[in-house]
């Protein structure tokens, strides 16, 4: 059993890696109970197991391995860092679990790979199963097989990845093994249950007999659809709370959700694809043109059995598919035209949307082949046209479909209607809007029209599909004139219907009867329109009211609408057919008459053609009044208008009677049911009359009346009609002006804009001036709505016109169009569905852009054309493509369809000739403006071949391809391009060109997008393998790109997809991807869409998109509930209709105001900090110019263009001022809204604020100061602090304004530099003023001037910079200046600072002439001011300025003796506010205490010390803020000033003159002391230690060597030093800020320090010397662990290469190593080993083995290995891997040796390697001899004990020490009393001293206990218990050390040991708890210390006499023992 016990002992990591079977079953026993009992997942704990699970699950004894696995599954199931290991782990499982007899293993096998799934580690897990399917042995492969089938059982299809399985299911059916033949069928069966018929087409070649068996099983599975059983932890919360709804018996939501899970999986994408164009014959375009039928026959098979292959691989087929089409179109021989048809049929269905291309060329040709009558010949071409369908989408299709519709011939029309009606089926209520839905339902309603039934039957059916997709609602308006049974007809076909996407696209009407609660709506989100689908009839009720009322007309327009309710929507169709309308018969003058006398008196209407133009009046006036009564329902409106229109009619000759009949038509237009045909009677004589100067104004009132009844389109083209078909010129031009107006009210929609132009250009054509102005007028109205595009059709009117034309357009340019008032009230239907919202717009749109016909030039481009194109001669292709662009140039516009022109064109791309391409590139471009939107079914044969240009290698080919991609993608949106592999194939090139242009352009366009279709995500990959392209600009366009990417796909999505890259390459793209994570924009306001539904107020409305209030509606995005003032437009803003697809060309007017809505400043996280990284790093420029050059400004464009509105940075940018007006209006309007956003993009506002100041404009600077102004008036109120980087940029251009002419201007600038130092410390704003002052411009001089003086005079004199001295010399320079103005301005500042500091002034001016002097002389004593009044009044004043008051000016003009305390009292007077006092009494308490209390003992000797220094060293004494400035470091109060502020006071730690380091230091110490002041510090730590250092080489170098200097004064300097090094290091998150180079330096200046011999000859020498061993003991632990051990290393290095170098030092250096090593097995995993390894390999190498074993001393030799060793024995042969920094392993020795050391530790057992261990390092190991050694110490201790033997114990414990350095007696301390530890440590130094005499370096380095600090835990306990916080007594020693240090810096000296006061005094509270070690307790101790010093020595006081050197001091001297125990009881006894 012996070596049992060896075991036993080891920790269980130790015990699960040995060698011995039961010691690790008992290792994985223990583990396995502590992991059970680890409750917190993220412990360390789990961090010890991690390399080890991998054993656990491998491990070769099968009993061992079963504990194993069960600990192992425990760990996967606990911890969080679980996941590391999957890979490893999962493997072991796979191949040494799997294959083990024992089921109980195989089963905790799956269980750990299920668990593993289980914490998202699915795809690893599957991944080492697949592997292990290739293994040889049959039992892994069917356990692998069952693994996979139980995680897919239990997690669902979509955690398991199934395509890889599936891909692996046929090769394992063949398998020989039955077993897994068997698991294979039972994996299909449950593949089987998820995926359903998709399995069938993977499956379809296997062996018929399991085929067979397969389709048992299937039919046998339940039909429900499968739920998962278990979830992903991240899943687990929602699971929970599923149940929670189930129990609640919400089960329907959850069945809802979970039943879309099932059919997620498509066959399709399960299968391999296939290459066919290759295995084509090679003969096949020849014979597909043969004569024979025979041949062509053949071709066409050997292409069908090819297309039979279920999945094709994407390639060029637009060959193949044009052959094909040519077979279909023109062969003729039907039999072929079938068989060509089944090829196509099945490219369509292998190659789906890839196919989507080619879709546009062939479907007219199959649609035209309907005319064929063979019944299989239509079934074929029925197949092709449905499977081509599924490949596009009916909106690319539908030009071709609609064109065929007009056909003659009856099948075709048939044929083409039931395609539709199959189209319809595929779509949902969001596919079909109704900008699809109108021209369709329009060709349909001919076709029910038809003479030939088929033809009526099939255009029911299609109608009825149509109605069933998207509801009555949406088709409604557009079947108003079908007759009832017609409509009956069509309903009845709707009812048959039984669409494709069952449930889901036809939800409309199942949802309408399952919830018809307004709640569903909301929740639709996305799904837009289909959410108003769903809305049920009765629900327009509560809709209703609310756009009614915020429509904004007059109230009684609130009404709900007519009954007609849903029937009402379509009242803005160009006819205005809508149920409301009333459509009357025309009526005989009889029947007329007959209803007129009914309604009105019979004398009115014999009146009516009185001769008297009287009794006509009166006639009028009683006609009126009857009006005026009658009830609507009962007003004849056609029989009124008739009598009225009776001769005389319209020629009524006296104007009032005119006036007075033209009233009534309004009246009755307006209160009667005015039908058209009433309108038609009188219309001709209001236009009539409408140029007459009397009653032209009552003829226009009537005309709006009968618009707003009869609906302005209408109305207006029957006006602009008659007015042009006479010849009145006043009439016309009335006509037009009435015209104008009414589009202002009434809006744009729905008008004829067509008719329009003609008109208006017939006008323009007109003699008459009015008539041409009146109709410019027109246009410019027109603009408004429909934008630049319109300008197109008068481009050919003369030049003069057209400078008019465009005159007004300008003048109408950034105007919006107002909101329709009219035509809202009778027809307001608030049931508008979102189809009609989203595209009423696109209606006008679609009218301006088809204003024009579109010429059809396909019959042009003929095949000779086409063969001209693709010539051999370069000339003659150029003369085709001449004559392309001649074509298109001519026509304008243009149908989509161009015939063979694609192809050729695409050819041409890439044509040798580069003239050609760029000639091509300007025909696509044209081609684009001239298709329009159209131009979207070309983007995948035409537009991406573009894109290939840009990989071209001339530059400016590129910017041609460029331009013309930008051009298209204005037309088509970016969808197309997006959608399909195209753009991903492009990246996938590795054209560098290609490559950045593509990127650049996507991070152009992909942040303007609200979203992007799912296949972005293909582009991916390629854009990470560009990030580590060859080619630099690559690199940086991939990382611009990178976060836009992000903002479309989110972190996760892009963080995923890296899994496929090169470890190294992931970390590289995961930091850049989380760099951009940082940057990533927010995506663009969401769209108008869901705004406009809840507003979706009336018809007319809709064309105000653009009015102020949608933008509050857009802002509001998606917010339902808006506040109904600001949602007055029910505008839907153009964006809604880019969601349809459609571009709407009236971008300026619509787009640009209703992007203005939303923030203008976008907040992009961590966008500024990376600005000014960049800036820092030289990325950019440095914003500092003399006038700003165009780079500049460009760089500012494109940091802006990221967090600013595009359109407020346009106008930014502008090259016109007003528009600078204009943003810095808008910027005003959003300050307070937006303050984030400023503050986030503060640096560029102010840089662009700078350019502005370059600017010659007035008006703009005067704004852009009001603007300055008012935003530091929001930052100071925001407490923001300016950084250096903004102020830096800004402030020196801000100044030279102050220099300006203009009075006023110059006010401001001073108003704002005021502001400014509220947010910028005044004394960092000085320098820049300063600099100002040396301009040339006098104005600018004088004003700096002034505002130092402000300054000083504000913040009294430590404002000035760098010192007051230089900055009064500078300031006084311009006493003598030639001008006046800066002469007065630089006397007023000096007299200024004299107001504030009195005479001292004349001496930090150093010497003027004397003519200068005698003008300041003067100039002061005029302004005879009190001296001391001015500050404080001003501290008065400004209360706030009060913390940066520096107090030492008064100070010292008041004489350094005066007291303190009344300084103290005045500094709290001044703070106006009682909480101020208050603030700095708490946080300075102690001191203010002591100083108030205690009259002025001590503090007189401080100022003594100042005084002392004071005549011949003033400067460096004013500038130490000494102590006194208490008020100054509030770190609470000041925020950015505590930075600059300890930056100052860090600074003076290295100065030269000891006093100021001193103070500097105290002050530190005062911050450090109080913990929640000490984090203050952070970030300065190295600062802070850099200076530490400086200083101590200083004391080394030049305080020591000085004669003159009082070396008191430098042990005060060493103790400050080192105190507050000892506070430093004892707040551990400080500790760990010091960085390798500056502990390098810091341990070499400490370890010089110990060995500097001068010092030890002082008398408080010895007293430092041991400070130091406890600082260096505090560094070593506390620093971070990685840094010192690197730092101690590179300072061996050096040590040992210099030859200077003492080898005590290195000895000291290396003690350190030791001491560190003794540390490591705790702190290993902190460290980095790869940084420690580097530093070994370079010491390796500057040290190769031979180079060491010549140094004298063999430590460092030993001390390497020992480290080595060391490491190995902690990280095991893990250690190898941790030499990455490496960068040639193969050369470096380290690896050599590690792996030697790893194989010896193999080789041996535990025991021997330590022993090894101990010789090695010359160590007592504890393990192997701890019995013997524990008896020797003992024995020594013993004798110590005795009286007798004492000295001989302490000799050969001395003995004992030096033969073991490394020995530990700190047990057989431990245990013994405070002075038995410090005895022995005391006896050990005098043996020392004895032996090795006085002449070695100071004896505390070898031998003191302290110094063995560096090599052991320091078993004195002198210093270390300073930091002691656990409770244990502590030695008075220990407050006697700090007190000394205390005391050095509050002035005093270090008095006599004999005068010292008992150590009673200390202590005598018995208040004082044990644990007497915090530092606060001394502070409390000070005031005792004097009372008992006063005393005992009064007349010791006089500090400024140092002491006999060698008095000696408490803790060093070896005082009378039996004294130190007096005492010692003494204080016992108090302490109890």
């Amino acid at each position: 059993m012996g070596d049992d016990s060896e075991w036993m002992k080891l920790p269980v990591d130790q015990k699960c890696e040995h060698k011995l079977w039961k010691a690790r079953l008992s290792g994985y026993e223990e583990a396995l109970k502590i992991f059970q009992k680890i409750k917190d997942e993220k412990s360390p704990e789990w961090s010890k197991y991690l390399g080890l699970i991998k054993k656990f699950v491998t491990d070769s004894n099968a009993v061992v391995q079963l504990k194993g696995l069960e600990a192992a599954l425990v760990y996967v199931e606990n911890a969080h860092v679980a996941g590391k290991t999957t890979g490893e782990v999962v493997s072991g499982v796979v191949s040494k679990v799997f294959n083990q007899p024992k089921a109980k293993a195989k089963e905790l096998g799956i269980e750990i790979c299920l668990m593993y799934i289980e914490i998202e580690k699915g795809e690893a897990v599957q991944e080492e199963l697949l592997k292990g399917l290739d293994n040889k042995n049959p039992k892994i492969i069917v356990a692998c097989i069952e693994t996979l089938r139980k995680a897919l059982s239990e997690f669902g299809s979509k955690i398991v990845l199934l395509k890889p399985i599936i891909k692996v299911l046929p090769k394992l059916f063949e398998s020989r093994e039955k077993a897994v033949r068997d698991e294979a069928k039972l994996i299909a069966v449950e593949i089987y249950r998820w995926i359903r018929d998709a399995l069938r087409p993977p499956l379809q070649n296997i062996n018929s007999v399991q085929l067979k068996e397969l389709e048992e099983e299937w039919v046998k599975l339940p039909t429900g659809a499968p739920k998962p059983t278990r979830f992903l932890r991240s899943q687990q919360e929602l699971e929970a709370k599923l149940e929670q709804q189930q129990a609640a018996g919400g089960d329907a939501e959850g069945g809802g959700d979970d039943g879309d899970e099932v059919p997620q999986i498509d066959a399709y994408e399960l299968l391999e694809a296939v290459e066919i164009l290759s295995k084509l014959p090679k003969d096949f375009y020849d014979k597909i043109e043969a004569k024979k039928w025979q041949e062509r026959k053949e071709a066409l098979e050997a292409v069908e059995v090819l297309v039979k292959n279920p999945k094709l691989e994407a390639g060029d087929y637009a060959d193949l598919v044009k052959a094909l089409k040519k077979v279909v179109g023109k062969d003729t021989n039907v039999m072929l035209v079938a068989l060509a048809a089944k090829c196509l049929t099945g490219l369509a269905v292998g190659l789906r949307k890839k196919f989507g291309q080619y879709a546009g060329h062939v479907v007219p040709t199959i649609l035209e082949k309907f005319k064929e009558k063979k019944p299989q010949v239509v079934q074929a071409l029925q197949e092709a046209i449905d499977a081509i369908f599924l490949t596009t989408t009916l909106q690319n299709i539908s030009e071709d479909v609609l064109a065929v519709m007009d056909n003659k011939n009856p099948t075709i029309k048939q044929q083409t209607s039931l395609f539709i009606a199959r189209s319809f089926r595929h779509c949902t209520a969001s596919t079909l809007p109704k900008s699809l839905l109108k021209p369709f339902c329009a060709a349909l309603l001919k076709h029910i029209n038809d003479s030939a039934p088929e033809v009526r039957d099939a255009a029911f059916e299609a109608l009825g599909t149509a109605l069933k997709v998207v509801g009555e609602k949406a088709v409604n308006p557009f079947l108003n004139d079908v007759d009832k049974l017609k409509l009956d007809k069509i309903k009845e076909c709707s009812e048959k219907v039984e669409l494709i996407h069952g449930k889901k696209a036809g939800l409309a009407a199942e949802k309408k009867d399952l919830k018809p609660g307004p709640g569903r709506t909301a929740a639709s989100g996305a799904a837009g329109d289909k959410d108003t689908k769903d809305i049920s009839a009765p629900k327009p009720g509560p809709l209703k009211k609310a756009p009614a009322t915020k429509a904004g007309g007059p109230p009684k327009k609130g009404k709900p609408a007519a009954p007609g309710g849903t029937g009402s929507i379509g009242t803005k169709n160009k006819k205005g057919v809508e149920t409301k309308e009333i459509v009357e018969p025309e009526l005989s003058i009889e029947v007329c008459e007959e209803k007129a006398s009914a309604v009105l008196p019979a004398t009115c209407i014999q009146l009516l053609d009185s001769s008297n133009w009287k009794e006509r009046l009166a006639c009028m006036e009683e006609f009126q009044k009857a009006v005026e009564l009658m009830d609507r329902t009962e007003m004849p409106c056609q029989a009124l208008v008739r009598m009225l229109a009776k001769k005389p009619g319209w020629k009524e000759t006296n104007f009032q009677v005119m006036q007075m009949k033209l009233h009534i038509v309004a009246l009755i237009a307006q209160k009667g049911n005015f039908s058209k045909t009433s309108a038609q009677i009188v219309l001709d004589g209001l236009v009539d009359k409408i140029g007459d100067v009397k009653c032209g104004n009552n003829a226009k009132e009537a005309m709006t009346a009968i618009a707003e009844a009869c609906m302005l389109p209408w109305t207006a083209e029957q006006v602009m009609s008659m007015a042009f078909s006479q010849k009145n010129p006043k009439n016309q031009s009335e006509t037009l002006n009435w015209l104008s107006n009414a589009i202002k009210e009434f809006g744009f929609s729905g008008l004829n804009v067509k008719a329009f132009i003609s008109n208006v250009k017939t006008a323009l054509a007109a003699t008459n001036p009015a008539v041409r102005t009146s109709a410019i007028t027109l246009l410019g109205v027109m603009y408004l709505y429909v934008g630049p595009s319109l300008r197109m059709f008068f481009e050919d009117e003369k030049p003069a016109l057209l400078s008019q034309i465009d005159a007004e357009f300008e003048k109408m340019q950034g105007q919006s169009p107002p909101a329709p008032t009219r035509g809202i009230s009778k027809h307001s239907t608030s049931g508008t569905d979102e189809g009609e919202d989203g595209d009423e717009p696109d209606d006008a749109g679609n009218d301006v852009v088809d204003l024009l016909p579109r010429t059809e030039i396909s019959d042009k481009i003929t095949s000779e054309l086409v063969s001209k194109i693709g010539d051999k001669n370069w000339k003659i292709r150029k003369e085709g493509l001449d004559e392309v662009a001649a074509i298109i140039n001519e026509a304008k516009f243009i149908q989509p369809n161009i015939g063979e022109l694609p192809a050729a064109l695409k050819g041409r791309l890439n044509d040798s000739n580069k003239i050609l391409v760029q000639q091509t590139l300007n025909i696509l471009q044209q081609l684009a403006v001239a298709m329009g939107p159209n131009i979207k079914q070309h983007v995948k044969n035409l537009g991406i071949p573009i894109i290939t240009v840009l990989g071209d290698s001339k530059n400016n080919v590129r910017a041609a391809a460029l331009a013309t991609v930008n051009a298209w993608a204005e037309q088509t949106g970016m969808k197309e391009w997006l959608e399909g592999e195209d753009l991903s194939e492009e990246l996938k090139k590795e054209n560098p060109f290609l490559r950045q242009e593509l990127l650049g352009w996507l991070a152009e366009k992909l942040p303007t997008l609200r979203s992007t279709p799912t296949d972005l995500i293909l582009c991916v990959p390629h854009l990470y393998s560009c990030l580590e392209d060859r080619n630099g600009d690559v690199r940086k366009k991939a990382q611009d790109a990178l976060p836009f990417f992000m903002m479309h796909l989110g972190y996760e999505k892009m963080a995923k997809a890296t899994g496929k890259l090169k470890p190294t390459s992931k970390d590289q793209v995961l930091a850049m991807l989380e760099k951009a994570k940082a940057n990533m924009p927010a995506k663009p306001a969401a769209t108008a869409k869901a705004t406009s539904k809840p507003m979706g107020g009336s018809a007319p409305a809709k064309f105000q998109p653009a009015s102020a209030p949608v933008e509050d509606s857009l802002s509001g995005t998606v917010e339902p509930k808006q506040d109904p003032k600001k949602a007055k437009a029910p505008g839907v803003s153009s964006k809604a209709k880019s969601a349809q697809g459609k571009k709407a060309p009236s971008k300026t007017s619509l787009k640009e105001d209703e992007d203005k809505s939303g923030p203008i400043f976008i907040v992009v996280p961590n966008g500024k900090e990376q600005r000014m990284k960049d800036e820092k790093g030289l990325k950019v420029l440095k914003w500092n110019f003399t006038t700003p050059r165009d780079e500049y400004i460009e760089q500012l464009k494109a940091q802006m263009s990221s967090c600013v509105a595009k359109w407020l940075q346009d106008e930014m940018f502008h090259s016109d001022f007003q528009h600078h007006n204009k943003a810095l209006a808008v910027m005003v309007d959003h300050l307070e809204s937006e303050k984030e956003g400023v503050i986030g993009c503060l640096d560029l506002i102010l840089k662009w604020l700078t350019l502005r100041f370059f600017d010659t404009n007035t008006s703009v600077l005067m704004k852009a100061l009001e603007y300055l102004k008012l935003l530091f008036t929001l930052l100071s109120e925001e407490e923001y602090h300016l950084t250096e980087n903004e102020a830096s940029s800004f402030i020196p251009y801000l100044i030279l304004k102050v220099g300006e002419p203009k009075d006023v201007i110059r006010k401001d600038v001073r108003a704002i530099l005021n502001r400014m130092c509220l947010v910028y410390p005044a004394s960092k704003m000085f320098p820049f003023i300063m600099e100002g002052t040396k301009s040339k411009n006098s104005k600018q001089r004088a004003e700096c001037l002034e505002e130092l003086g402000c300054l000083v005079e504000s913040y009294g004199m430590n404002v000035c910079q760098p010192t007051p001295g230089k900055a009064l010399k500078e300031i006084a320079i311009h006493i003598g200046d030639r001008d006046n103005a800066v002469r007065n301005a630089a006397l007023n500042t000096i007299v200024t600072v004299y107001n504030v500091h009195g005479d001292q002034v004349f001496k930090l001016i150093g010497t003027l002439s004397e003519k200068d002097m005698s003008m300041l002389e003067e100039r002061i004593k005029r302004s005879a001011k009190r001296p001391s009044a001015a500050p404080i009044k001003q501290v008065e004043e400004k209360p706030q300025r009060a913390q940066n008051i520096s107090s030492n000016a008064n100070m010292l003009r008041k004489g350094p003796a005066e007291d303190m305390s009344s300084k103290l009292n005045q500094a709290r007077s001044m703070s106006g506010h009682p909480e101020a006092a208050q603030m700095v009494r708490r946080e300075f308490q102690l001191d203010l205490d002591e100083i108030e209390n205690d009259n002025g003992t001590v503090r007189c000797e401080m100022p003594e010390l100042v005084q002392h220094k004071l005549d011949d060293i003033f400067e460096p004494v004013l500038i130490p803020e000494p102590k006194i400035r208490a008020v100054s470091p509030h770190f609470d109060d000041m925020h950015s000033n505590t930075a600059s502020t300890i930056n100052f006071i860090i600074s003076q730690v290295a100065s030269g003159d000891i006093n100021t380091s001193i103070q500097a230091l105290t002050q530190i110490d005062e911050v450090l002391r109080q913990e929640d002041k000490a984090e203050a510090m952070s970030g300065h730590i190295d600062q802070f230690l850099i200076a530490t250092f400086m200083q101590l080489r200083l004391i080394y170098n030049t305080h020591m060597a000085d004669e003159k200097l009082e070396k008191d004064e430098i042990i005060k300097l060493y103790s400050c030093i080192i105190g507050n090094m000892i506070s430093l290091f004892q707040i551990e998150s400080l500790a760990r800020e010091a960085s390798t180079g500056v502990l390098k330096d810091l341990m070499h200046g400490l370890i010089t320090l110990m060995l500097d011999s001068r010092i030890e000859d002082l008398e408080e020498g010895q007293q430092v010397i041991r400070s130091v061993n406890l600082l260096v003991v505090k560094v070593l632990e506390k620093s971070d662990q990685t840094n010192i051990l690197s730092a101690l290393l590179v300072l061996l290095q050096d040590s040992l290469l210099a030859t200077a170098s003492s080898p005590k030092f290195s000895e000291l250096v290396m003690k350190c190593l030791w001491r560190m090593v003794r540390l490591l097995p705790d702190t290993i995993n902190s460290i980095n080993l790869d940084r420690i390894l580097l530093d070994i390999h370079i010491f390796m190498k500057v040290f190769p083995k031979e180079k060491l074993k010549q140094c004298k001393s063999e430590f460092p030799v030993r001390t390497l290995k020992t480290l080595l060793h060391t490491l190995c024995k902690l990280k095991g042969p893990k250690i190898l891997d941790h030499l990455t920094m490496i960068d040639n392993k193969n050369e470096s020795e380290l690896e050599a040796h590690l792996c030697r050391m790893m194989k010896h530790s193999m080789d041996q057992t535990g025991s021997k390697s330590e022993k090894e261990t101990e010789k090695g390092a010359s160590r007592i190991d504890e393990k192997s001899s701890k019995a013997k050694v524990n008896d020797f110490l003992a024995e020594i201790f013993k004798k110590i004990g005795s009286k007798e033997n004492t000295k001989e114990g302490l000799a050969e414990l001395y003995e004992y020490k030096k033969k073991y350095s490394d020995a530990d007696i700190e047990p057989f301390l431990k245990n013994s009393s405070q002075f038995f530890q410090s005895y022995v440590e005391r006896g050990l130094r005098v043996i020392e001293m004895e032996r090795e005499g006085k002449g070695r370096i100071p004896t505390s380095a070898g031998i003191s206990p302290q110094m063995e600090v560096t090599c052991m835990p320091a078993p004195a306990s002198t210093m270390s218990s300073i930091g002691n916080t656990n409770g244990e007594e502590v030695g008075p020693s220990v407050y006697l050390e700090r007190l000394k240090i205390l005391r050095q810096r509050c002035g005093l000296d270090n008095t006599k040991q004999d005068d010292r006061p008992p150590l009673t005094s200390l202590l005598s509270k018995p208040a004082v708890p044990a644990v007497a070690s915090s530092t606060d307790m001394l502070h409390s101790k000070l005031s005792q210390l004097r009372e008992s010093r006063e005393q005992h020595q009064h007349a010791d006081l006089d500090s400024s006499q140092p002491h006999p050197s060698g008095a000696a001091t408490a803790s060093s001297s070896t005082a009378n023992i039996d004294d130190l125990k007096k005492r010692l009881e003494r204080i016992k006894s108090s302490r109890k």
